[in-house]
């Protein structure tokens, strides 16, 4: 690929002090462990350093969900491969036309999925950080899940707040997609700034033993 042509597409939100991702969830806390004033006269005159600290649970901002999210057998954010999080041929599938809340099986239609990250966009993510945002969110149905599934992708993405309806209990997109060993990006966003085909997706989270999510750096070459 030349460089001239070569886009990066960031698809991660920013994480912020005091930010919400999902209700109910505690915000992270972005402080000073030492900050440029407590190191001066500790180097070199001039010489200071910042060290930051993040205090957050493992669910914010964009994050990946691996399969031990669900099952307590399944591989955590270290042990996922990265042939599976990273340098993805990647699929958009334009839902913002969609009737209602769900994306059904039909939005997947015709769709070569095998080996490539889905990232459906639903332009949920321009209620970020508002009320709205977890208000009435679209949502992935069993159907289209198991057809997911069926044709192998290799990841699964959305830009809304829950890949499942939050109101269904069995969590079905959750738990056939995990127990599939395909992990979840939650929370994306500028998906509109992708093609339908011809990118390439990286999302690796940090390799963090015991972890089922974890905030990653989405992004895609164009």
């Amino acid at each position: 690929m030349e460089e001239a042509s070569r886009r990066i597409v960031d698809l991660s939100h920013t994480i912020e002090s005091g930010m919400i991702t999902y209700p109910g969830l505690p915000a992270p806390t972005v402080s000073d462990f030492w900050s440029r004033e407590s190191t001066r006269g500790k180097y070199a005159e001039g010489t200071t350093f910042q060290i930051g600290r993040v205090d957050m649970i493992a669910n914010t901002g964009t994050y990946l969900d691996a399969p031990f999210h669900r099952f307590a057998d399944g591989s955590d954010v270290a042990g996922l491969a990265l042939d599976r999080l990273v340098d993805l041929p990647g699929l958009t599938i334009d839902a913002t036309s969609r009737s209602g809340r769900a994306v059904d099986a039909a939005a997947f239609a015709g769709c070569s999925l095998a080996g490539r990250a889905v990232l459906v966009r639903t332009g949920w993510d321009v209620h970020w950080r508002t009320p709205g945002y977890a208000e009435g969110h679209p949502f992935l149905t069993r159907a289209a899940v198991e057809s997911l599934v069926r044709g192998h992708a290799a990841l699964v993405g959305i830009d809304s707040l829950n890949i499942d309806d939050a109101a269904d209990l069995s969590r079905p997109a959750h738990t056939l997609l995990l127990q599939a060993g395909i992990p979840i990006l939650e929370h994306l966003t500028r998906l509109s700034e992708l093609p339908a085909e011809g990118f390439r997706l990286h999302a690796a989270p940090a390799p963090v033993a015991g972890m089922g999510s974890f905030p990653v750096r989405a992004y895609a070459l164009v």
